[in-house]
């Protein structure tokens, strides 16, 4: 069985992607899919008056500052727009799609964040004790276990649900390594809008083609932009038990095929 994260950048090719989980899905390969919508999520937040913010942590990661509004367009994009697109992709291809949101049947739980510490551009630091983020800390398996057994493709996205109730801004990436570690999948590919880790970004000739797990926290000042958190979701996957993590361009035709032929970068 595979988990295929796909990102939510401007320019990838949902079409090709499609084409190929329909393939995969015809020669009987069993798929769990996750994905984005990040650059749709912020177009659609700026036109309706309330543009994005994003907020850097203590320990250097960047997220979205996600209050209330924020979280409410966010669900209007990802479970929406970016989901219900998915879902008919793969249907028009002939494939039995289920589109769902971690809140749905509490797929995905975990906890509200209390406060969030943040670091400000001049170095001021500050607590949010209004923002709606979490992280996946449950999988509801049995809830996938069926879809997969009933031939569905399960189309998962964020938010997650909280331990209270609430829907909560998970990452994407990290939520992809949770559900494929507790589903026991084997590899985890995750595309996006570059050939992979690039050494020098973003010069995409300076690909990285193979990373040992044990060395993964060595190569995390190379990452640029949305990179580390994928790097740390595949770091999760490893630890989960996932044998392989992939990281690979979903701007190409046969994307998943060329990521398990040896395209993007392996961790493992």
């Amino acid at each position: 069985m595979l988990a295929l994260k796909i990102g939510g950048s401007a320019d990838m090719d949902y079409d090709a992607i499609a084409d190929d989980v329909a393939e995969f899905v015809k020669g009987e390969q069993r798929l769990i899919v996750i994905h984005g919508g990040s650059t749709q999520t912020n177009e659609v937040a700026s036109a309706l008056g309330h543009p994005p913010e994003f907020v850097t942590s203590a320990s250097g990661y960047v997220s979205r500052r996600t209050d209330r509004r924020t979280l409410e367009i966010f669900e209007m994009v990802y479970c929406g727009q970016m989901n219900k697109g998915l879902v008919e992709r793969f249907q028009k291809r002939g494939v039995n799609a289920v589109g769902l949101s971690g809140l749905d049947g509490r797929l995905w739980e975990g906890r509200r964040k209390a406060t969030l510490k943040v670091v400000d551009p001049d170095g001021r630091r500050r607590v949010l004790r209004d923002d709606y983020t979490g992280r996946v800390e449950r999988v509801n398996t049995a809830m996938l276990q069926a879809l997969l057994d009933g031939s569905y493709l399960p189309v998962l996205t964020p938010p997650a649900v909280s331990y209270d109730g609430e829907a909560i801004n998970v990452d994407g990436d990290r939520a992809a390594a949770v559900t494929a570690a507790t589903m026991g999948i084997d590899t985890l590919v995750i595309l996006t809008n570059v050939p992979g880790l690039l050494e020098h970004y973003p010069d995409e000739s300076s690909l990285i083609e193979r990373i040992a797990a044990a060395e993964l926290r060595d190569f995390m000042n190379i990452a640029r932009e949305r990179m580390k958190k994928k790097l740390m979701g595949a770091g999760e996957a490893l630890s989960g038990g996932v044998r392989r993590v992939i990281v690979a361009d979903g701007r190409v035709q046969q994307p998943i095929q060329k990521a398990l032929n040896g395209g993007g970068t392996l961790i493992e």
